[in-house]
């Protein structure tokens, strides 16, 4: 295999050990993931990674059983391989709700409980209803090549959006497509104040654009968790101080826990953006509707 070209993005949730450069490796039809190459290349000269980190690594993203699926898959990107995995990982979703939307353009907005899975889920369900179908999302998942005719990638950590990014939402705007987004930003977390597995603060964007583009909001509440463990790593990052996000790390090893599963997505009404127009407000009526989600969850979808 090739030497893996160093990327030009870093995300700070993978710094020192691993980064964006894991991704690249999955590329046309599709190259393979192979976390000892993008390790050795980021290492200075003369210096090795330990033997044991390399297969803790490999491990912890689950890299033969990623590869398993990339050696199969002789698809295209987009919808078609979003369907391709859900097949892979014996998947299923249940849609609620859906069926009474007229025929329009949405902005869905959902919780975001299991940090990709869920992505992947919500878009095939859209898709199948809608047709085209994109989310706006962590520019993280832009590298993941077989997703990008799925994603407008944004920044994260409250840097300032790119020209490039700005044009690409306003692109999609106007659009015909469906649009998908995670307001929180990141997936769930434990809430202690809460005593539940829930979003963090919802960014308040997506009413803004409701508005400047004549797109009703639709309330989707998605069904589903990580495991403890997941929730505990998190906790105790978070208290500890640790900025570094380490417990993305484990979000494969998740998806790959969570085989097999029936998850179930609950569409609410749709709510017209002239109603928003008149918020004002717009970050407290986010976090509104986002407490209103997980007040109703199933009950969402009885309209």
């Amino acid at each position: 295999m090739p030497r893996i070209r160093r990327g030009e993005e870093r995300n700070a949730w993978f710094r020192p050990v691993i980064g964006p450069d894991v991704f690249l490796c999955i590329m046309g039809s599709f190259p393979l993931i192979d976390i000892e190459q993008v390790l050795a290349d980021k290492m200075p000269a003369g210096k090795k990674v330990p033997r044991w980190a390399v297969w803790l690594l490999k491990k912890i993203i689950h890299q033969d059983w990623m590869n398993q699926m990339l050696k199969h898959y002789e698809g295209g990107g987009g919808l078609e391989f979003a369907d391709a995995t859900m097949k892979y990982l014996r998947t299923t979703i249940e849609p609620f709700g859906i069926e009474r939307l007229e025929d329009r353009k949405y902005i869905f907005v959902s919780n975001h409980p299991l940090g990709g899975q869920d992505g992947v889920s919500l878009g095939t369900v859209v898709g199948s209803r809608f047709g085209e179908v994109q989310f706006i999302v962590n520019e993280l998942l832009y590298l993941l090549p077989p997703l990008r005719p799925l994603i407008v990638p944004i920044r994260m950590g409250g840097r300032m959006q790119s020209r490039e990014n700005a044009l690409a939402i306003e692109q999609l705007m106007e659009s015909d497509r469906q649009v998908i987004m995670f307001p929180a930003g990141i997936c769930s977390r434990f809430q202690l104040d809460r005593m539940a597995v829930q979003d963090y603060e919802w960014k308040k964007s997506f009413v803004a654009q409701a508005v400047k583009y004549h797109r009703d909001v639709v309330p989707v509440y998605f069904h589903g968790h990580n495991s403890f463990s997941f929730y505990a790593l998190a906790w105790i990052r978070r208290h500890l101080r640790i900025k570094a996000n380490i417990e993305m790390l484990f979000l494969v090893h998740e998806m790959y826990k969570n085989q097999g599963k029936t998850f179930r997505a609950y569409f609410g009404k749709p709510i017209p953006w002239q109603t928003l127009a008149s918020v004002r407000d717009k970050r407290r009526w986010a976090n509104e509707l986002r407490d209103r989600i997980y007040r109703e969850k199933q009950h969402l979808a009885e309209w």
